[in-house]
């Protein structure tokens, strides 16, 4: 999830843990623990592209590190502020919460997280977006208000605990959603007799109304959209695989471990002789609805042997076109 959200659960968890012995303080220290996991966004400025993208929550988002570095913190901090009734103990618990909460917020998106790492498997829900609103503001509120409230008064209690209730119900939402979209895209594919062997979906930018599609159909991917709020049929647009174009490319060590990172569902294209690794997991921006571009992109260039990749991101200053059609198909069809 966004930095912001982050914050904000672990400002709630450490209310949570030590909000009753040291008041606003905990918030604080709970925001940090809550902020330290996204730390390891350093590797972009010191490995390259594919390295940096393997190990993005990876070790930092694990029970491992949880386990590890929540006495060490818990410590640190103890030596620091000399809390005789917290002691350190108390802080290793709330470092402890901040950052086990973290991955497991991280689980329910579409990049997932290796919370248990070393083995390499990444748990992704792909029920929320990074961003999203109805999950993070309600909670921010009541976080706000609580850091208003009394020290230990059970008025201040209730509300952090309110906003925790509240978020976390509605993470369970998302997952039920999930479950009517993706019947829902099973109906439409048996309705118009397509041959599938995998589905992929997930929810559009900061809402869960609207839900993108993958739909594996051998040759080509068929990629569509679904708002809960439609009343036509899905519509799929297809996108040919070009395996066969690209096979000496896919062959690559370094391509196969983009493979790995986008877990299969990509396209490799060759535009203006430059080979670009297209991945399917986060959909399409369409700024231009006649020439849609995949959100994450990679450009490959060959430098001695070995290849390298460069993010290729949508232009920013097109956004406020990208929310108008993204409000409008939120609204259905």
């Amino acid at each position: 999830m966004d930095s912001l959200t982050q914050i904000v659960l672990g400002a709630a968890v450490g209310e949570a843990v030590l909000g009753k012995k040291i008041g606003n303080r905990a918030m604080i220290w709970g925001a940090v623990a809550g902020t330290i996991p996204d730390l390891d966004i350093v590797w972009r400025y010191l490995t390259d592209t594919i390295t940096a993208t393997e190990m993005h929550r990876g070790f930092s988002h694990s029970i491992v590190f949880s386990i590890l570095a929540a006495p060490l913190f818990g410590w640190l901090v103890h030596q620091l502020k000399k809390r005789p009734d917290v002691g350190w103990q108390g802080w290793s618990k709330l470092f402890f919460w901040g950052f086990f909460t973290h991955p497991l917020l991280d689980a329910f998106t579409t990049w997932g997280t290796q919370i248990f790492w070393p083995f390499n498997w990444r748990v992704a829900f792909n029920s929320i977006f990074v961003i999203d609103p109805l999950y993070t503001v309600p909670f921010l509120i009541c976080v706000l208000i609580a850091a208003t409230r009394k020290r230990g008064s059970l008025s201040r209690k209730r509300t952090n605990n309110l906003g925790l209730y509240i978020s976390s119900s509605y993470l369970l939402l998302t997952v039920v959603i999930k479950y009517v979209a993706h019947q829902k895209v099973v109906q439409n594919l048996e309705q118009q007799g397509i041959t599938y062997t995998q589905i992929s979906t997930r929810p559009a930018p900061m809402n869960t109304v609207l839900w993108n599609i993958n739909v594996d159909a051998g040759e080509n991917y068929l990629i569509g959209d679904y708002s809960l709020l439609d009343t036509q049929p899905i519509s799929f647009k297809a996108y040919p695989k070009k395996r066969s174009e690209s096979e000496a490319l896919i062959n690559r060590s370094e391509v196969q471990r983009l493979i790995t990172i986008s877990e299969g569902w990509y396209i490799l294209e060759k535009i203006q002789d430059k080979w670009i690794y297209n991945d399917l997991r986060f959909g399409l921006i369409a700024i231009d609805p006649d020439n849609p571009q995949f959100v994450f992109r990679y450009k490959l260039e060959e430098n001695n042997g070995t290849i390298t990749a460069t993010e290729d991101r949508p232009d920013p200053s097109n956004m406020n076109a990208v929310l108008g059609n993204l409000w409008t198909r939120i609204k259905g069809n």
